[in-house]
This record gives structure tokens, sequence and C-alpha cells, in this order.
């Protein structure tokens, strides 16, 4: 897939991967094997039909394709982008036992791509059921809750903090891997469906949990808040001026523009030296936007080696291609005062990869006398993430250890009526992963509503004499007729 080149690349937030053409998307579809057991479908988190759609691209029925694959995804042209598709479809496709598996995530893009151009959009017709429906959060797992509560003929209300809807994905991933028209054009397909999106809504401190089932009216809510607080490693030095977290850098520069200061209000003053800690996708986002925004170096110190890395393959590579330099077997045990409160520069150790940890990688142990100074203008942590304290904080809804949303295997939370997703239930992972679970508990609100859901076997039939019509009278789901 073409990419711009790197040296313009890193002056600009324009999109790094350019995409498919016509002739490139209709050559590759040509390497599906069109398995009759596709081990691709089944290791999709929602479930695609992935033969069915490239089978269509293939047949030039382009809106065919489209509408496979919006029979199970909200967002192809987002997924198309971001999703980890080489741990996922891709990773269990036979073409790549020998050559290059084939290139499902960006025909997938490709597809949706080609929808936003058209204008292609996919709203079934929709029988009102009187349920109302609160989705917290406008992130994937929400997104993916609101769509298919909606298309079941609910009224559905997004709540979002923050004053501009799409969640991690508007906020956390910069606009050179997903721009924003992409992110608005995905997002006008779900408010095609009916659903309201309020911003600058905290629940929490507008409103709990509680007040929603009571007050506000809801029939069922689901919580989609996600994990964006911030991890840091509790070292001496954290307190200084100019250590910050990737997800404070990213939100300032995605969602508040800071790399057009002042222009706008938001100031970043990053300096010209840059250290970004950890090696994960957040790790290269927060090493790329760093460059856009003026550093000069750009250093990414991770305790392991590159084979190690949980970023994928092609973002690192970008991050390479662009000048950022990696310090692999590299970790910092303080962080240095200039003596006016602000930072001058990381005290780092040399690792060694010993025995395999409980993840299952080598644990790196420190190189005895190994120590260094390495000088640095800025720190960005990006080591992991939390769990977002505050439903907890203002709710009665049952947490785990670490603080996430404890559930059932139906996404059920401890509170009747609540049903929880995505990073909050989780923990940190992919934007698949949460639309996934986003759809899994539109399917628990479904039947815990006894609303018909034709796409999912409720239990195993039982004989009834007081059906109505056929239909059980707990599904709440006749349509009202009128008799002339």
């Amino acid at each position: 897939m073409p990419v711009q080149d790197p040296v313009e690349r890193t002056h600009n937030f324009d999109e790094v991967a350019l995409g498919f053409g016509l002739d490139a998307a209709l050559l590759e579809c040509e390497r599906c094997l069109m398995c009759p057991n596709p081990k691709c479908v089944a290791a999709c988190p929602v479930a695609i039909d992935i033969p069915g759609f490239i089978q269509k691209i293939c047949d030039k029925d382009y809106r065919g394709a489209y509408d496979i694959l919006t029979e199970s995804t909200l967002l192809p042209a987002i997924c198309g982008r971001v999703c980890p598709q080489e741990d996922q479809c891709e990773g269990v496709c036979p073409v790549g036992a020998k050559y290059e598996p084939v290139a499902i995530g960006r025909l997938e893009r490709w597809v949706g791509d080609q929808a936003i151009e058209a204008g292609w959009r996919n709203v079934p017709y929709i029988e009102p059921n009187g349920f109302r429906i609160g989705i917290v959060g406008s992130g994937p797992a929400g997104m993916a809750c609101a769509a298919d509560m909606a298309k079941a003929g609910c009224e559905v209300t997004i709540f979002e903090a923050l004053h501009e809807a799409g969640g991690v994905l508007r906020y956390g991933i910069p606009e050179f891997r997903l721009p924003n028209d992409i992110l608005d054009a995905e997002l006008e397909n779900l408010k095609a469906l009916g659903v309201k999106i309020k911003c600058n809504t905290l629940v929490g401190r507008l409103f709990t949990i509680e007040q929603m089932l009571d007050e506000l009216g809801f029939d069922a809510v689901f919580i989609g808040t996600g994990a964006g607080y911030p991890s840091f490693m509790g070292i001496d030095g954290e307190s200084l001026n100019g250590v910050l977290s990737a997800n404070e850098l990213l939100t300032r520069c995605n969602l508040m523009g800071a790399t057009d200061f002042p222009a706008n209000d938001t100031p970043l003053g990053l300096g010209k030296r840059v250290a970004v800690i950890g090696s994960g996708n957040t790790a290269m986002d927060a090493l790329r936007v760093s460059l856009r925004a003026g550093a000069e170096e750009v250093y990414c110190l991770y305790r392991r080696t590159r084979k190690e890395s949980p970023a994928r393959v092609e973002e690192v590579e970008h991050a390479e291609e662009e000048g950022v330099r990696f310090e692999w077997l590299t970790a910092p045990i303080e962080i240095l005062d200039d003596g006016e409160g602000n930072v001058r520069a990381l005290r780092c150790q040399r690792m060694e990869l010993g025995e395999p940890d409980d993840s299952g990688r080598r644990r790196p142990v420190p190189i005895e006398g190994s120590e260094y100074e390495f000088a640095v203008d800025t720190v960005v942590y990006a080591i992991g993430t939390n769990a977002n304290p505050i439903i907890g904080q203002t709710s009665k809804i049952a947490l785990n250890k670490w603080g996430y949303i404890e559930t059932d295997e139906r996404l059920a939370t401890s509170m009747a009526g609540v049903y929880a997703g995505g990073d909050i239930v989780t923990g940190a992972a992919t934007v698949i992963l949460a639309m996934g679970t986003g759809r899994q508990a539109a399917r628990s609100m479904k039947a815990y509503l006894g609303i018909r859901d034709s796409d999912h076997i409720y239990d195993t039939p039982t004989e009834r004499t007081d059906t109505i019509f056929g239909i059980d009278p707990n599904e709440k789901s006749h349509v009202r007729i009128r008799v002339a």
C-alpha cells in the first residue's frame, strides 16, 4: 500500500497510509482462497463474513461488499485502519503460511472509504418499541452497542464527557492514522439510526448511573467509559514540569489542537528532546506526534527488545522511517531536575533478558553498573492505563480488585439493567475487541428487555400455552395494529 514520503509526513498530520487503489484492491482479492471453513471469520471479534465481502469485491459489487461488512461492523473505514489484523483475521489466513496473508484490513478500509465517498448508508426500517437506552461513553464499545439497540427499535442516547464524540478514536489516535473526517462520517451513520449524542456530559458528576435508571427513566444502561487513567512508574522526579502521560499529550494534540498554539488555546512546549517510555501502539503515536509537534530528537525507551515490543510492526517501521530513535533494553530509574522544577535528564539503566515471566515474554533484568544519564526536555509515559474511576466512585456498581467494572459472561453488572463493555471491563485492548463487547452487551440487553433478536438464538424453547400468535408474551416486541 502506498504511503507518504517519510521526510514530508513528519511535517504534517495528513494520513500516512494512502490506501489501495481499485486495481490493487481487485488484485489483492484474487489472493483469497475462499476457504469453506474460514478461520478468519472465527478470529474476528465481530465475526465479519470476510470471504463474503471479498467475493463481492471480486465480482465488482462494491456496494454488496459494504452491505456484508455492515451486517457486523458499523465502522469498516475505521477498523480497516486501526485494528491489529495481523494478530486476528490475517494471523490465521492460510495464505500467510507461505506468503503474505491476504490484506483483509486494507480491503475493509477500501470498501469503507468507497462507502464514505459514495454516500452509502444502511439504515433499516426501525419499529420503535418504547424502550429508552442510555450509553455512557462514545468510544467504539458505546457506538457498537448504540447501533444494535437503535436497530432493535430503542430510543438511544449516548453521553460523552468531552466536547466531541468518538472517545479514544478521537482523542487517542492521531489524524495521520485515523483522519477526523473518517470518524465524523462513521458517526453520521450512527446518527442516521436515530441515536442522539450529548457531549459535555460527565456521567457521575451531572447525574449518576442510579439516576439514569430512576429519575431519567432509562430502561437499561451500557457503560463504555474506557480505561484512560494513565500509569506511571513511581520513580523520583515524576512531578517535575515536562513529565506527562501519552494520553495527555495525544489529547492535547488530537482533540485540543495544541500543535497550532497560540492559534488554539492549548499549549504543549515539548522542547527539543523528547523521551517516550514504552513501546506499544500508544507509545508509537506519542513518538510520531512529538516529531510533528516540533521536537528535534525523539527517543523510545523500552526495557525489552524489538522482538517483544507490543506495538504493530507497521507502526514501529513507520516510526523508524520518520527518524524516531529506539533505545532497546533500557529502563529509566530516575528523572533529574534542572534546579528550577523542570526536567533536565533521565537516569537510565541497561537491561538484559532473563527467564520468561507470567506474560510469556523474557523478563528484563538490570545490568549492574550500567547506569547513565540521558539528556531530555520532556518525558512521556506510555506504559499502560487503568480504569477511569468516576463511575466506580459515584455509584454502587461492583468493581474488581483493579478498579474495572465487574461483569458476568453476559456483561451484566451488579446493578439490574446495567451492562458494561470495552476497556472499562477488559482493560486496555483493541478497537475491534471493544466493539465486540458492545455488541455482546446489546444482545444481553435485548434479552433482558424481552426484545426479539433475530441474530441471536434464545434459550432452548419450551412448550407454552399462553403464547400470543405463537410469540412468547415476555418478548414485549409486538407491533401495534389498528383494526379497520
